[in-house]
Formats: C-alpha cells, structure tokens, sequence
C-alpha cells in the first residue's frame, strides 16, 4: 500500500489522515466543516485544500499514489474539486455516507442507519452497488435527527403552553431554552430565529436525556423519531434484499443519537434484523475505504 490521504468533510468538522505504506495513520489534520451548502462554494474549496497541504507537509518526501474524499453536500462539486487536484495521485470524491458504511458493514452487504444533526440510511447490494435513502434535509425529512427531536419537542411545548397536554419535561425544556412562557412568544422565537435549524437540533441532547430518565413525553418523541427511521431502513432493506437477506448481511447505526442508550434500545427491540453499534469515528471508515483502494 503507498502513501493514501482520506479526508471525512462534514457540516461540522473536516478531518483529513496520511496514511503510510503500512495501513497505518501518519499524520492527521482537522479543520472547520466544509459543506458548501454552509459555509459557500469558497470557503469549501479552501478549508478542503488547507486540511490536505497540512497533512501533506507532514512527510513532504512521501509520494502520495491516491487521495479520498468522502464529503457533504454537492458530489459533482466534490468531484470537480477533486480533479483540479495536481500532487495528490489518483483522485475520487464519495459522499459521506460511505464511511459510516463502511464501518457497519466492513464491505459486505448490509446497511447503516445514521443520525446527528441531518440523518440518512445507506446500504450496500452483493454485487457492491451502494444505495442511499433519507437525508433530505430538516425541511423536508431527516427522520431521527437531531433536528426532529428538537421540532417534536417543540410542537409538544405549544400544546402544552396551549392548555391542550399536560406538563413534561420537553415543555420545561423548551421554556427555559427561549426563555419564553406562552404559545406565541415560543414559536415567534423559532420562526424569527434566522438558525432555526440549528437551534431546534441543539435540543436533542436534553430530550435524549429526559427520554433516558423516563419522562414519558420525552420517550414518546424519541421513540417516533426513530421508529421512522427504522421504518425507512426496513423498506430499503426489504426492496433490496427481497425475500431473504443474504449471506453476511450487516445491519450498524450511527451518530450521537441513535447509539443513545434509549434511542438504540427502541431500534434494537423493533427491527427485523440484529442492529450493532457503530462507535467508531467516520474518519476510520475512510481509512478503511482506502485500503480497499486499488493499487
């Protein structure tokens, strides 16, 4: 194996290893995400090209043969990123799915369910094909993200604020976080916030929590959350694997928020097939995708 570089860009951080002839990690930089759809065309191109020239200068003698970049957003816009690439050996842009991928299922048939801030489910077919579903951003999906934790606990406070439910811990939650007391006051801070979508996902951790120590509002939104992305891995599953799956089949979830202990129990007690946490860090998966390169 030659000298490889493996860079996981996301909306919040991107990390970028050297790899030497060995398999091992020589050299790793980090820098802030790169997702072009948040931070800009510009801005993506230069975070990206100043994680590879920090990793690079690490062993500027070392001759790199291939460089992987597994990134969020516009994969054409990766691409061409990509090929503009001199120095850097034979060049490919992934989405970054393919990490997290690859760590749930090691390259064999299977699929992993993912959530943090945005989720999405993505899949892997015998013949190697890799398949993706979900992710279509807080606006119109991202079942079991941080973001849907965040809306239902939410939409719970209004109702609660409205006289139509009783008092729990999200609409404790919700109060104390606007700092706001009525109906009106909670969603004009959400509809005038210009982050909406970050500040609603900032919630999910707190209504992880509650769910955890019981609230049964807080259980009742974690548990649909993630019942529907469940719902969504299982009809992947059942399309691509019709009938039986195969031989070796691999099912992982990854994130902070479905390895939270109540979230994982709700997916491990309702999906078809057995679930195994994925702890490792997608930068791994990348490194793994890399010694699977062709020399």
């Amino acid at each position: 194996m030659a000298w490889k570089i493996g860079i996981d860009g996301g909306g919040t951080k991107t990390e970028c290893i050297l790899v030497d002839p060995s398999g091992a990690v020589a050299a790793r930089h980090t820098g802030p995400g790169c997702s072009p759809s948040l931070v800009g065309a510009g801005r993506a191109r230069e975070i990206a090209a100043q994680v590879l020239q920090a990793v690079r200068a690490a062993h500027g003698s070392a001759v790199i043969s291939a460089t992987l970049l597994c990134m969020a957003g516009s994969r054409a816009f990766w691409r061409e990123f990509a090929g503009g690439l001199a120095g850097y050996g034979r060049t490919s842009a992934l989405d970054d799915s393919f990490p997290v991928l690859e760590l749930a299922t090691r390259g064999a048939p299977g699929l992993v369910l993912h959530a943090g801030t945005g989720s999405f489910i993505a899949a892997r077919t015998p013949d190697g094909r890799t398949h993706y579903a979900g992710g279509a951003g807080w606006r119109f999906g991202d079942e079991g993200s941080g973001y849907d934790l965040g809306r239902r606990a939410i939409a719970r406070a209004l109702l609660e604020l409205q006289g139509w439910a009783p008092h729990s811990g999200l609409g404790r939650l919700v109060r104390e976080r606007t700092g706001h007391s009525t109906a009106a006051d909670v969603a004009g801070h959400f509809y005038g916030d210009p982050a909406t979508n970050t500040d609603v996902a900032a919630l999910a951790p707190d209504v992880l929590r509650l769910a955890g120590e019981g609230d049964p509002a807080a259980c009742e939104a974690v548990t649909a959350s993630v019942g529907d992305i469940l719902r969504l891995a299982v009809s992947v599953s059942d399309q691509l694997f019709p009938g039986a799956r195969p031989d070796g089949f691999r099912a992982g979830v990854s994130g902070h928020i479905l390895n939270h202990p109540y979230a994982f129990g709700v997916l491990s007690s309702r999906a078809p097939f057995p679930l195994a946490r994925v702890t490792e860090p997608p930068i791994e998966g990348v490194r793994l995708l890399l010694q699977r390169l062709a020399e």
